[in-house]
């Protein structure tokens, strides 16, 4: 079984302890990126990525101090370095090795620079969300950039699950990047809604950290089928049967 979830836009690369650690496996397509990436004006990073002058002067000097070979004085691991929403639900400060070891082996987090991630890969700070129309040598964006790249990896992540399993918990903007028809496995979305005066709805926010609650749960559980997931009651979520169907299961409160 294999979760994929979504990186964050904030990060943290403060010092840490945990040394144990790997390296993007598609890294070559990041430098690719990178040089593209470089070739833009901070005003044409503004305009690119729809974000404010300081964030594009912050990011401009970020692909201009991007530089291998990795290392634990230049970069972190994913798990580690991403923070905001989904990450809030997820206590990596008091994961155990087994626990980051159980992590390692079966959460995998979608980028828009590293393609898919490791929780141990190391990664340099940056941002290039996925839905940006970055033009590249591949196409108009980065979807088009990616192509089959990162459903070819997560297949191969799979190959030897007897019933192998995809649990998507990353956002629509990241999860496009999978092509499911050429995934050799079931894929199962979960969601999470809450009741606002007797109609469901999802809200952002909540279900942000909501994904990241259950890939908490995942691991600490260690759990590797899809029926255990139904346990799942963390901030008074619980599954529920009637709004669910074979490849979307809800769970809701309220």
């Amino acid at each position: 079984m294999i979760i994929v979830i979504s990186p964050s836009k904030t990060l943290d690369f403060s010092v840490n302890s945990f040394h144990d650690h790997t390296y993007p496996r598609q890294l070559n397509n990041s430098q690719e990126l990178i040089n593209t990436v470089k070739q833009f004006t901070v005003e044409e990073l503004t305009s690119l990525m729809k974000i404010s002058e300081k964030l594009s002067q912050l990011n401009w000097q970020r692909y201009r101090d991007f530089q291998q070979p990795f290392t634990l004085r230049n970069a972190k691991q994913a798990l580690l370095a991403f923070k905001g929403d989904v990450y809030g639900g997820i206590d990596v400060e008091n994961y155990t090795a087994n626990d980051f070891a159980f992590a390692q082996s079966h959460l995998r987090i979608l980028s828009g620079l590293y393609g898919c991630l490791r929780p141990l890969d190391l990664i340099q700070p940056y941002r290039l969300e996925m839905g940006t129309k970055l033009p590249n040598d591949k196409g108009k964006n980065l979807y088009e950039y990616w192509g089959e790249k990162v459903t070819a990896l997560i297949d191969l992540d799979l190959e030897n699950d007897e019933n192998p399993l995809l649990i998507n918990l990353a956002s629509n903007e990241y999860y496009k990047v999978i092509k499911p028809k050429l995934l050799n496995a079931q894929v199962l979305t979960l969601n999470f809604k809450e009741n606002k005066a007797g109609v469901y709805k999802t809200i952002g926010i909540h279900a942000k950290r909501a994904r990241g609650l259950m890939t908490h749960f995942i691991i600490i559980k260690r759990l590797t089928k899809a029926s255990q997931l139904k346990t799942f009651n963390d901030a008074d979520y619980v599954f529920n049967d009637t709004l669910s169907s074979e490849k979307e299961w809800v769970f809701s409160r309220g």
